[in-house]
């Protein structure tokens, strides 16, 4: 059988990659650049000491931190950007890991502000603001800094955390290489017979074959590699969270899981009620399992037959064009304005849009303050990746709409509500193509493509975040993470989650090893919360009521200009009550008993 191999880098063509000439025109201003920043960054000298020698100074020093950051995070993207498309390129690995050098030494330069505008008094910032219109825009930046006193070190201390900060992201670092270029997987066979390289981004189109055998072989196949690293991948997994332990504990936190949140002002409560009401709707879950099972008419549902079409080969899928004017009709309930931006995304080649040899898996949507806000594709024909260009156009618009609305201090979104523009995408779509497709077995297919990313996104994100609490509580004891106690902490929590339908894979043990999200402290929580929420915007959104669709455009203008359950508050949705997340497991259910009854009628 004939192996069909990805195309290297330089045979896709240019059309459908991204152009970066914008952020630098070619490499070598990129260098310059990275040059006239490190040489920047001896003015240090010139404004540490002087934040309490009046209101123009304090102004000078705060522009001048800024002015370093802006540059930085262009660096930073270009380097970022031409890394992703390649791992393997040993000219953009050198680039990576300037950017992360020159990082460091910006962290380091300007680590003297904090510890010494918190030895400032509140009186004389008060002061500060009275004399000096040009300081109004940054009383918020300047009071999410005084409100966190307790967690700043000295100058000195913070000088030794700066000067470190790579040190401690090695962990992350060699995961992300393992991950995306020394692991290689076995050969598998597709729906044809023929045997194809099998890779991270192109996993699930293995396991939504209609071909049990297809599936099985590329979940085993997938496994057996992270077996053979499963030791080196529990090290760099016990360093990583070892590194979030230790920065809490010299902050003056009382644990990372509180480091992580309230530095981004959202209370543990939010995350403890997340865990606790889902587990409360887990019968749910249950009932979604054995329903699959049932519809798959298999003797033993295993884990790879989660992500099944439930009736055999999938009634629609979508080239990537057929996938943009998708997206363009489902999006126009969002106005004019909204779409124009889109369409200047799909047509100044701002996605990278398919997958060659050594690229980053996955999907993302990134960039800086003064880029366009990027998205990485591994392009496949299928419903799943319409969900995933929609949802990275979610984020992508909300960076745009922030970007163009916010000063440089506020010109970025915090991640508590980065998940919600580009859910919110992806539920305007489901309500689209529910309200336009008559054809029953295609209705199923949407349902369910509903009720999986439900799943996904909040119940399989909550276990995560289960699983996350409980290494860092295991490395907070002193409890070293070894194989054996993740494998079976991570087995139980499975078997939980998932109840009896589900057939038990040993493999499955092994699924933490391959999550790049635990290298990025509590994120996954929001995840599901972010979904809970953009259920309830977009469900007002699709009615077509002006005024949520303003309160929504509002939300993606908002940046970090206020703390971010504010910013959802006043968007409509309450994230200190659990009727947010009640709703959903509602939606959830009516959609559940709808495709139970359109199943019967096939």
């Amino acid at each position: 059988m004939k192996q069909k191999a990805l195309p290297k880098r330089e045979e896709l063509a240019v059309a459908n990659t991204w152009d970066l000439s914008s952020i630098f025109p070619n490499d070598e201003m990129w260098k310059e650049e990275l040059e006239q920043l490190t040489k920047q960054l001896l003015e240090k000298a010139d404004y540490e000491g002087t934040l309490k020698k009046g209101a123009q100074a304090f102004l000078k020093a705060m522009e001048w931190q800024f002015a370093i950051f802006r540059k930085l995070q262009k660096i930073y993207v270009y380097a970022s950007l031409k890394h992703d498309q390649d791992t393997t390129n040993a000219k953009y690995q050198m680039f990576i890991g300037q950017a992360d050098n020159l990082y460091a030494q910006v962290a380091e330069a300007v680590s003297w502000f904090e510890p010494e505008l918190l030895s400032l008094s509140d009186d004389l910032l008060t002061k500060y603001f009275a004399e000096s219109s040009n300081l109004a825009i940054y009383k918020h930046f300047v009071e999410e800094i005084t409100e966190q006193r307790a967690h700043i070190s000295s100058a000195e201390v913070e000088n030794v955390l700066a000067s470190v900060s790579d040190v401690l992201d090695a962990s992350n670092n060699t995961f992300s290489i393992l991950n995306n270029a020394d692991l290689k997987f076995e050969d598998t066979i597709d729906d044809n017979g023929q045997l194809v390289q099998l890779t991270n981004g192109n996993l699930l189109r293995f396991l939504e074959s209609s071909q049990q055998n297809v599936r099985k072989q590329a979940f085993e196949n997938i496994y057996k590699a992270y077996e053979k690293l499963q030791h080196t991948i529990a090290s760099t997994l016990n360093g990583e969270i070892k590194a979030n332990v230790f920065s809490a504990r010299i902050r003056n936190y009382q644990n990372s899981r509180e480091a992580a949140l309230t530095s981004h002002h959202i209370p543990e409560e939010v995350y403890d009620m997340l865990i606790a009401t889902v587990n409360k709707h887990l019968p749910l879950l249950h009932r979604y399992v054995a329903f699959r099972k049932k519809l798959l008419g298999v003797q033993e549902f295993h884990s790879y037959d989660l992500y099944a079409p439930l009736l055999g080969k999938a009634p629609l899928s979508f080239t990537y064009k057929q996938a943009k004017d998708k997206i363009l009709e489902s999006l126009a309930v969002l106005g004019k304005n909204y779409l124009t931006y889109v369409r200047h995304v799909f047509d100044h080649r701002i996605i990278d849009v398919y997958e060659n040899e050594n690229k980053r898996s996955g999907a993302f949507s990134g960039g800086a303050y003064d880029t366009e806000a990027y998205i990485l594709l591994n392009w496949q024909d299928n419903l799943d990746n319409l969900y995933t260009l929609i949802h990275e156009m979610g984020h992508s618009a909300h960076s745009h709409y922030t970007r163009s609305n916010q000063p440089y201090a506020y010109g970025h979104y915090p991640i508590f509500l980065a998940e919600i523009a580009s859910t919110t995408n992806e539920n305007i779509l489901t309500e689209y193509l529910l309200k336009n497709e008559k054809d029953s077995k295609v209705r199923a297919y949407v349902l369910n493509h509903y009720l999986d990313g439900f799943k996904g996104s909040v119940f399989r994100q909550s276990q995560f975040a289960e699983f996350e609490y409980y290494i860092n509580q295991q490395v907070e004891a002193g409890i070293p993470l070894t194989v054996d106690g993740l494998n079976k902490y991570y087995s139980d929590l499975n078997v939980r989650y998932y109840g009896k339908n589900l057939k038990f894979d040993p493999q499955i043990a092994l699924e933490w090893a391959r999550i790049p999200h635990f290298y990025r402290n509590y994120y996954v929580f929001q995840y599901a919360t972010g979904f809970a929420a953009a259920n309830d915007l977009s469900q007002r959104i699709v009615q077509k009521s002006q005024d949520d669709v303003d309160k929504y455009l509002e939300f993606l203008k908002a940046g970090s200009s206020e703390y971010p359950l504010e910013v959802m508050k006043k968007a409509g949705v309450d994230m200190l009550k659990a009727d947010y997340l009640e709703a959903a497991f509602a939606v959830f259910e009516k959609r559940l008993d709808e495709l139970e009854k359109v199943a019967q009628s096939l």
